[in-house]
């Protein structure tokens, strides 16, 4: 068995980690996009679930369990080092407090909806991908990652927004924020698959890796077992 990882694989696994904490923080932004109405974090979250698709494609569910959990952590390391910066006492000249306040002060709600919607929404995402890959014997990428990304965004928009902002943002507005974030993240991965579809064929072909995941555990937390 191999447990080693490569430069590529590496590469991914730190853009993934990134991505996630930086929607993260944007995610407590809420943004009107003509008439409909958004979260900042929709400029980088779909990333994740491009890069997601991409690592279980190459290197399969095993790996791609491995970054989702990788993310996972990183992201709490962020939210618990903002909680610390929070509580210390701000020096008397400056005048960005509240800013700080409002964003890093409502990040423990949105990183557990986030955490929670990510978790889901992504080893979803993997499984689909994982599965639909050994039935279609490796053919059809384009179709399995539209798939995947369809099941996991629609995870992710469900479990997230009740969680974050119930009780915040009136009903209906939820409910289209729901609809929206699932949507447009769906078509950002649709409009990106031409590139996802080459650099995946790069991947395969510079690192020499192509996994089918027959005969293993979907076992979410068999983290040690790459």
């Amino acid at each position: 068995m191999n447990n080693k990882v490569s430069v590529p694989f590496m590469l991914l696994g730190i853009l993934f980690c990134v991505c996630l904490i930086a929607s993260n923080l944007l995610e407590t932004k809420v943004v009107r996009i003509g008439p409909l109405t958004a979260t900042a974090g929709l400029i980088v979250f779909p990333i994740s679930y491009i890069l997601n698709d991409c690592i279980a494609e190459v290197w399969g569910f095993k790996k791609a369990r491995l970054i989702i959990w990788s993310g996972f952590a990183m992201n709490f390391l962020v939210v618990l080092f903002a909680q610390f910066a929070v509580m210390l006492p701000a020096a008397p000249f400056w005048e960005g407090e509240e800013g700080f306040n409002f964003v890093f002060g409502m990040a423990p709600r949105i990183a557990f909806a986030s955490f929670t919607a990510f978790l889901a929404g992504s080893f979803l995402n993997a499984y689909v991908m994982s599965r639909m890959k050994l039935r279609s014997k490796g053919r059809h990428f384009s179709l399995r990652a539209i798939a995947s990304t369809l099941a996991g965004e629609s995870a992710d928009s469900l479990i997230f927004f009740p969680i974050a902002f119930g009780g915040i943002i009136p009903l209906r507005e939820l409910l289209l924020m729901i609809l929206t974030q699932a949507v447009l993240k769906s078509l950002y991965e649709a409009a990106a698959l031409p590139v996802t579809v080459r650099a995946v064929r790069y991947i395969k072909r510079v690192d020499g890796s192509d996994v089918y995941d027959e005969n293993i555990s979907y076992n979410i937390l068999k983290v040690k077992d790459i």
